[in-house]
């Protein structure tokens, strides 16, 4: 990807959700949907085929999916990315079913996050992915790679950066196209992620690696901007900054995609997205969870100067 141009995957629709106490009807997602294809997002994660007493923000995944396919099949978002989590191969035979092009695997570094999210060890969860990553293959699905705890875990600590590349490596090997690297419980600061980055690229291709840095701390934005520095080109971000993982103590939003673009667009660099639309979408999602959310910008809005 060019130095001055980044790709954003907005994850607000299910990173973002999963964690909320509101639920949103289907028809209600599909319309945050369509504002954020509106305003430009060309990577959006609609939800995942996880069971609905986990996670019931995602019981109705299926109907986003469905719905949204049908309006990119009539119009010019064709090419967009649109991709779904699944935990396992009960999950990839839903992603089949629904014609889904794009899945990701959610992998984490340590042993206490993995068993409190996924219910099973590292050994067991890489046994499992496996065997989702190979019949994805053989159906022509992509799989992305999600990367958790790699700065820090609310059961086991700190995280040495040896063993995010461990991880990361495990998830390249599988077939992952790219892995996110994740900072879940929003721990890390700048020299953090030049540390794990630096490391990282020594035997996997920047261009491969994405951030997804939470913001629990006020260091997100921040964290991007060191690794844009590093040569990370793919960032993972949610509209109005909402999120937290709800087997993660403590970890609260993503960092908010509005203001990683009004970075960017400070910097020169390119996001495809338009920033005053974008904001429709966070005005929409506000008021929908009948809050304001995370995100200072959405706030504030766009002041001319």
């Amino acid at each position: 990807m060019k130095k001055n141009k980044v790709s954003i995957v907005e994850v607000g629709l299910r990173d973002g959700l999963q964690n909320e106490k509101v639920f949103l009807k289907t028809s209600d997602k599909v319309a945050v949907a369509k504002l954020l294809l509106q305003s430009g997002v060309k990577r959006v994660e609609l939800g995942s085929f996880v069971r609905e007493d986990w996670v019931p923000q995602m019981a109705d995944t299926k109907k986003v999916v469905n719905q949204i396919f049908n309006l990119s099949n009539k119009s010019k978002y064709q090419k967009n990315q649109m991709s779904v989590l699944v935990p396992n191969l009960q999950g990839l035979e839903q992603a089949i079913k629904n014609r889904v092009s794009e899945i990701a695997l959610f992998a984490s570094c340590t042993e206490g996050f993995s068993k409190a999210n996924l219910n099973a060890s590292k050994s067991e969860s890489a046994k499992r992915f496996k065997l989702v990553a190979q019949k994805a293959k053989e159906n022509n699905i992509k799989v992305r790679g999600y990367l958790s705890v790699c700065f820090g875990c609310p059961f086991d600590g700190p995280v040495l950066p040896k063993v995010v590349v461990k991880e990361a490596e495990k998830l390249f090997e599988m077939g992952c196209f790219e892995v996110s690297i994740g900072d879940t419980i929003g721990v890390a600061g700048p020299k953090d992620i030049e540390k794990v980055f630096t490391l990282l690229s020594k035997t996997i291709p920047i261009e491969r690696l994405a951030g997804h840095f939470h913001d629990t701390r006020g260091q997100a934005v921040a964290n991007a901007l060191k690794a844009y520095e590093l040569g990370v080109r793919v960032f993972d971000s949610s509209v109005g900054g909402i999120g937290g993982c709800p087997y993660a103590p403590y970890s609260t939003g993503n960092v908010a995609t509005e203001e990683l673009v009004y970075m960017f667009n400070s910097m020169g660099v390119s996001t495809g997205i338009d920033l005053p639309l974008f904001l429709k979408a966070a005005d929409k999602m506000s008021k929908l969870l009948l809050r304001p959310l995370p995100s200072r910008l959405a706030r504030a809005g766009l002041v001319k100067v």
